[in-house]
């Protein structure tokens, strides 16, 4: 299968996911569960997300940089910095660790 097709296959079936969900029932999408699931998935999804991008480089674990800059934009957050504020100073960490040599 060449690349062209493979990406139109993939299309298709995300077009195709997506259409499915106009078929479910509303009464089965406005079922507590499930609104509570969808909740709770969006921030389990972009924990994962974060997760893996903090911590894995290519198929190992690494600790380097991107922790400490987690960690700050984390306290960042904390503190209710706006959302600018959070990134500059997370790149910031970075910048300064990996100039100190740390990943």
């Amino acid at each position: 299968m060449s690349l062209t097709a493979a990406v139109l296959l993939a299309a298709l079936v995300c077009y195709l996911t997506k259409l499915s969900g106009y078929l479910v029932p509303s009464h089965h999408l406005e079922h507590p569960l499930v609104a509570r699931i969808a909740a709770t998935m969006t921030v389990g999804l972009l924990a994962a997300l974060v997760a893996a991008n903090t911590f894995v480089t290519g198929r190992a674990i690494v600790v380097d940089a991107r922790l400490g800059s987690l960690a700050v934009a984390a306290v960042a957050l904390a503190l209710r910095l706006p959302f600018i504020v959070v990134v500059i100073l997370g790149a910031a960490a970075a910048a300064l660790l990996r100039h100190l040599g740390i990943g």
